[in-house]
């Protein structure tokens, strides 16, 4: 007599059909841990919250470092929160640089904001968060470090100057707080649009302003 070595062969049909189950609730089981990762990754802030700029040339999605930039994090979110940016468009855009958006209606009126904040940039290197490199977006400001408010722009260059190397006025840099993680295609598509004087109002905005406007229709706030 020939004897069959083969498994399948010396396993009952019973026992063939508890082990598929056992194999089959394994796999749930697997699936549920895999889920449950997940979820306490997402909880522990593996990813950041998501914000979507509606364009009228298309939409940006942003993610945020909330861990390394809280402060900053925090004050974008709450004008996307009380409809800041609805409305306001892309007022300055300089191909090989950057995007500049978030305080002007398109009549190129300034749209009222909160106090300003405090500039996070060495805080944000230090707990290894974005620099100002190619798609980051970071917070817009004037010659006082900690002048931020509404005003954002989206890097389109590795713009290393940008970032923060002392505590001085000159050196304190921009604070990045977060990244394109959909729409860059726009992004781009915004760079490359002629600019020139403001139509509106030239004396004010004599350079830099894209001949056709880009509006942000609306921010909302994902996650």
């Amino acid at each position: 007599m020939t004897v069959d070595h083969s498994m399948t062969r010396l396993i009952p049909a019973g026992a063939k059909r508890a082990l598929s189950a056992r194999g089959l609730i394994g796999s749930l089981l697997l699936l549920v841990a895999f889920l449950f990762t997940a979820h306490v990754q997402a909880k522990d802030g593996a990813t950041g919250p998501r914000v979507r700029l509606a364009t009228n040339m298309g939409d940006i999605v942003l993610e945020l470092d909330a861990k390394a930039a809280p402060k900053t994090v925090e004050n974008f979110i709450r004008y996307v929160n009380e409809k800041h940016y609805d409305g306001t468009i892309f007022h300055r855009v300089i191909d090989g640089f950057m995007i500049q958006g978030g305080g002007y209606t398109p009549d190129m009126q300034q749209k009222a904001t909160l106090s300003p904040i405090e500039n996070e940039a060495p805080d944000i290197l230090a707990r290894g968060g974005p620099r100002n490199e190619v798609g980051t977006i970071a917070m817009a400001r004037t010659q006082d470090p900690h002048s931020a408010t509404a005003q954002f722009f989206i890097n389109v260059a590795k713009n290393g100057f940008l970032d923060f190397t002392a505590k001085s006025m000159r050196g304190y840099g921009y604070a990045a707080f977060g990244r394109v993680v959909e729409g860059m295609e726009i992004v781009n598509a915004i760079k490359k649009l002629p600019t020139g004087p403001s139509p509106t109002v030239p004396r004010s905005f004599p350079r830099d302003v894209p001949q056709e406007t880009v509006i942000i229709k609306n921010a909302t706030l994902e996650k």
